[in-house]
């Protein structure tokens, strides 16, 4: 059972704790884009937290930025590190002992993780609200705000720990 609690000025989504079966949970495919930021993080846990719950798979997902790199050597250097992050993020989510699909993708950031939602039937999106420090945090930020304003499924967004 599922309710909500409210106070001043709030309401939170309360999920009970306990077992959950795919065919009735509310989340089957839960993706979570990651820059391997702390808030990439932070964010991955609390999709492990949410996954376990609901016998989910997360998708972990790097987005290769073609604004900051058009191609050759740096776009080569991104794809690099979105395979280091989503191996990492990947791995932590194996060790939950949930099921994880990883993938890195070229493109707009928010235009990309939207796509990805869209093409994998993702029904949660996770993800931080601000990625790696100086213009990656500024790109992040907005990158979040783009999803939670255009997302046609839920999106949680967490803070910087």
């Amino acid at each position: 059972m599922t309710g909500e609690s409210s106070g001043p000025g709030r309401r939170a989504l309360i999920i009970p704790g306990g077992e959950a079966h795919a065919e009735t949970s509310m989340f089957n495919n839960i993706l979570v884009p990651t820059d391997g930021s702390d808030t990439a993080e932070a964010a991955l846990e609390h999709a492990i937290d949410l996954a376990s719950r609901a016998d989910a798979v997360i998708h972990v997902v790097y987005v290769a930025d073609v604004t900051v790199a058009r191609g050759g050597p740096m776009l080569d250097l991104l794809t690099e590190e979105g395979q280091r992050a989503t191996k990492e993020a990947a791995s932590r989510v194996s060790g939950a002992g949930l099921s994880v699909t990883r993938a890195v993708v070229e493109g707009k950031p928010s235009r990309a993780i939207l796509e990805y939602a869209d093409e994998a039937r993702i029904d949660l999106i996770v993800m931080g609200t601000h990625g790696r420090t100086g213009l990656d945090r500024l790109f992040m930020g907005s990158v979040a705000g783009r999803v939670v304003r255009l997302a046609k499924v839920p999106v949680l967004t967490i803070r910087r720990p």
